[in-house]
């Protein structure tokens, strides 16, 4: 058994595909089905190119609904009943402040003012994402609404690619997005796939392993992607009820069985604070999490255990 991976630049993010393999052509032809899986639902999903489905929903809020893929339809709902969980800490419909409100190129110098930021997220409200079962039509109620699905987009394709992967008989492997991962199966060497935590700190250096073969992790860290504004570090996860930069946690690893639901609760966590985000992953079967905030301090979940 040998490990197989290819790394490339898809949906905007670094992904890492791994096969577990006895032979070498078998390895890469699964590499290319799990890409080709990534690449389609990319097309779906992305709000860069005009003709997709969600260019199409974006384009028609406040105008009529939008009939789409059965696939698209259960995503939405899908995020917004993770929505309704979070109370709206998490939510597909930021995409009204993105890029527009915040832009975290690094060229920002100045925080918008708090009535700037209020202005934009007026916008932002999942109750205001009408779905029809019988009909699959999607309908944006305000104009100028923009749903987007950065959020849960990268765990959604990671846990597809992962899944026909399994469907085609590849025992092991990891479909790793930018640091949202699924795994499953066992290393060449018989022992379980393990993950280092970073520290936010210095996101070269691993402060402890998880064991994650058969679970799924991903991880929002304001060391990923921010801005400096006077000296200080603003994170680009935003609160969608403020639309201004969460502070006093750094980063928030989440672990569980599918890397859709890792993707779409990493976020949240980190904008419910650690209160209130510990005490909804402990309601959860099956979900753990890590946090670490401003000071360095790690609190974790129920039932976790790091090495």
């Amino acid at each position: 058994m040998q490990k197989y991976s290819e790394s490339l630049k898809l949906m905007g993010n670094n992904f890492t595909i791994t096969v577990v393999a006895d032979e070498k052509d078998f390895a890469l032809q699964n590499i290319e089905i799990a890409i080709a899986e990534i690449r389609r639902i990319e097309q779906l999903l992305t709000t860069f190119r005009p003709d997709s489905q969600t260019s199409h929903i974006n384009d028609n809020a406040g105008i009529e609904p939008v009939v789409v893929d059965a696939e698209v339809f259960n995503l939405i709902q899908r995020s917004i009943a993770i929505s309704k969980i979070t109370q709206g800490a998490f939510d597909i419909s930021y995409g009204s402040i993105d890029k527009s409100l915040w832009n975290f190129d690094r060229n920002m110098t100045a925080l918008p003012t708090a009535e700037q930021a209020r202005k934009m997220v007026y916008l932002i409200d999942y109750r205001n994402i009408i779905t029809d079962s019988e009909k699959k039509t999607v309908f944006l109620r305000e104009k100028g609404m923009r749903i987007g699905f950065g959020g849960i987009g990268k765990g959604y394709a990671a846990e597809m690619a992962k899944q026909k992967l399994l469907a085609n008989g590849v025992k092991s492997g990891i479909i790793n997005a930018s640091g949202d991962l699924a795994a499953w199966g066992l290393q060449p060497n018989g022992k379980p796939w393990t993950i280092g935590i970073a520290d936010p700190d210095q996101p070269a250096v691993i402060f402890s392993y998880i064991e994650i073969s058969e679970k799924a992790v991903a991880t929002s860290g304001n060391y990923e992607k921010f801005i400096m504004i006077g000296g200080r570090k603003y994170s680009h996860t935003i609160d969608p009820k403020t639309g201004l930069p969460i502070t006093g946690i750094k980063s928030v690893t989440v672990i569980a069985d599918n890397a859709e639901f890792a993707d779409a609760m990493a976020t949240p966590i980190a904008v419910m604070g650690i209160e209130a985000g510990l005490f909804l992953v402990n309601q959860i079967p099956d979900l753990h999490c890590i946090i670490i905030d401003d000071d360095n301090k790690v609190y974790t979940s129920q039932n976790i255990n790091l090495t």
